[in-house]
């Protein structure tokens, strides 16, 4: 064999990682600090698979051979070209099979130190379930709780600004959680993607201290929380925020100013609620939009849709909500939240 083979626990022996597999098998997910260098193109890959299937698996092997060399050549070419002889690169693609197999025997032929990923991206994903599934029970979450707009996300930001262990679950799912809660502009990453950056975040944190993350459903978004996180939360200490309704309607409409501005769009985006409301409510609620009554929108959508079942699935849901810590607040403001911060992380240390 011209090449060597390493292992999951040697990553940080080598000078880069190298994802050969297609662009879009990257971007569903990768081994974190991995670059893709793809010996097949997404419509390459194709092509060959169905030539696999259709024709024989040699006339793909013949199609794939060219097309593979030919883009191992270009990187050689575009970016190793200035990699020193002394350079080590460890090379996977989905099974450690040919892909990466191609890849590692070239390189290995220039001179280089190549080495392939036993098991290839299939053996990093099984390790990112498996650490998922474990690593939830290592550590004392606070879960903070309160209704929808009581400030809960900008409590963790203050938090993070304080010091403190903070999971931000909203921020890695890109999501807010809710029937509104997509970010502008931005899309969820892969559920893939989603589990690779939650591993990384808890691999950061110091077991010895706690770790603050907001309630959620199992679901936020499209995005699935794991369910050993998601049984540790339930079961963890609560901070419950309780803020008044004026200053929930002044957050909710910072937070979401965009739909304000796209009437139309959160119209449509509230038509989702129609079968918990029926046509006349939404019509009623439509016809507030057009007028700009956004308080009065907002004061109802919290009085009728999320405050009944937000609080009733934290109190079916986290065991420890009836001796949670209370917070009564009546601003929500930055300076407000940073002190709030400043002095739980005192209690904490106290």
């Amino acid at each position: 064999m011209l090449f060597r083979t390493a292992n999951l626990s040697q990553l940080s022996d080598f000078d880069e990682i190298i994802d050969v597999r297609t662009p879009a098998e990257f971007a569903d997910d990768h081994i974190p600090g991995a670059i893709n260098c793809p010996v097949l193109s997404n419509e390459e890959r194709i092509t060959v698979g169905t030539l696999y299937k259709q024709i024989s698996p040699f006339e793909a092997r013949k199609v794939g051979a060219v097309l593979v060399a030919k883009n191992i050549a270009h990187h050689i070419e575009t970016r190793f070209h200035d990699k020193p002889k002394s350079w080590k690169p460890l090379i996977y693609c989905w099974r450690g099979g040919q892909r990466s197999g191609a890849m590692s025997i070239i390189l290995a032929q220039v001179g280089w130190a190549a080495h392939k990923l036993e098991g290839g991206y299939k053996v990093y994903r099984r390790e990112v379930l498996d650490r998922l599934e474990a690593l939830p029970a290592t550590f004392n979450f606070r879960v903070i709780c309160g209704a929808t707009g009581s400030g809960k996300s900008r409590l963790l930001d203050a938090l993070a600004a304080n010091d403190a262990q903070v999971l931000d679950l909203e921020g890695l799912a890109q999501h807010r959680g809710s029937v509104l809660g997509g970010l502008p502009l931005q899309a969820q990453p892969s559920q893939k993607w989603f589990d690779t950056l939650l591993v990384q975040k808890l691999q950061s944190f110091d077991a010895a201290r706690p770790v603050y993350v907001e309630a959620e459903s199992n679901k936020i978004g499209r995005i699935a929380l794991p369910s050993a996180l998601f049984a540790m939360m339930h079961q963890s200490e609560c901070l419950l925020l309780e803020a008044t309704l004026e200053a929930r309607v002044k957050l909710l409409q910072e937070d979401y100013h965009h739909f304000l501005d796209q009437p139309e769009t959160l119209i449509h985006k509230l038509n989702v609620l129609l079968p918990f409301h029926g046509h006349a409510r939404l019509e009623h609620w439509h016809s507030l939009i057009r007028a700009a009554r956004f308080d009065t929108l907002v004061e109802e959508l919290l009085e009728l849709h999320y405050d009944p079942s937000y609080l009733r699935a934290l109190g079916k849901h986290y065991e420890k909500l009836d001796v949670a810590e209370r917070l009564e607040l009546s601003d929500l403001s930055t300076e407000t939240l940073l002190q709030v911060a400043e002095s739980l992380n005192q209690k904490r240390s106290d």
